[in-house]
């Protein structure tokens, strides 16, 4: 491949925002963008949880800042995009804000249901339709990416809501990317398998979690730089022609035997 291929992977002069920023993907995201060359703001709930990541990427070399965000409030999302006017409009989005709740059909409440379903499914739309809009307004291409999951296209017992709201996103990623794809706006979902973070490990490393291990042809857990490669081609030039696609990357966990 010649230099000009490797340039099209680079951020320069772009900004990116990263929901759920606080801890495991959105965090590594973070770090990832940013060391692609965007600017990049980081958003959660709670803004003391993100100053250790805004300080390492700003040692790092790189450049970033947080803003408050609570994803299912559709004036907080307005309020975030407004705090980052001094930026510019976000061309990368990252809608990584998610939750889970682990119980059974039988034991899941209206209550846990409303949690999942409004935090993944409704603030990740929320999050990119005020970003196209602001797109839109000022006449600048961008795209957003949808973190989903292999649960939107296949089920595991104790998680319903959370498989149903990621199917929610696969269904809304296409939605949006058919409409968008005119104002030069692309739109796509990745999809991750099972990665190990600081939330999961203990799950993974337990008997439970090496029998479905050996179920995933790769026979082993995704690791988070896993996503670099695949995050980077949706959000950079290199993937211009992406829109409305679902990228697995989860070690053939999807086309494993039933």
């Amino acid at each position: 491949m010649s230099a000009s291929v490797f340039d099209t992977f680079k951020l320069d002069g772009k900004v990116a925002l990263v929901t759920g920023a606080s801890s495991g993907l959105g965090e590594h995201f973070a770090h990832l963008l940013a060391s692609a060359g965007a600017r990049v703001a980081v958003a959660a709930r709670r803004l003391d949880k993100l100053q250790s990541l805004v300080s390492a990427i700003t040692e790092a070399g790189g450049h970033a800042r947080a803003v408050a965000l609570d994803v299912t409030d559709a004036a907080s999302v307005r309020a975030c995009f407004d705090e980052l006017a001094s930026w510019g409009t976000p061309d990368v989005v990252v809608n990584n804000a998610g939750v889970t709740v682990t119980k059974s059909v039988l034991d899941q409440t209206e209550a846990d249901f409303d949690n999942v379903i409004a935090t993944n499914l409704k603030g990740s739309w929320l999050v990119a339709t005020e970003a196209a809009r602001r797109l839109v307004a000022a006449g600048q291409s961008g795209s957003i990416i949808n973190i989903a999951s292999i649960l939107g296209e296949r089920v595991a017992g104790g998680v319903a809501p959370y498989a149903i709201s990621k199917a929610g996103v696969i269904q809304a990623t296409k939605a949006l990317a058919l409409e968008l794809g005119r104002h030069r706006i692309r739109v796509n979902a990745l999809l991750p398998g099972y990665v190990a973070t600081d939330l999961n490990h203990n799950f993974l490393g337990s008997e439970a979690g090496q029998k479905l291990r050996a179920r995933i042809p790769s026979r082993r857990f995704g690791a988070m730089s896993d996503l670099d490669g695949p995050l980077l081609l949706l959000a950079s030039e290199a993937g211009a022609a992406m829109s409305g696609a679902t990228l697995a990357v989860d070690g053939a966990h999807l086309v494993s035997s039933l």
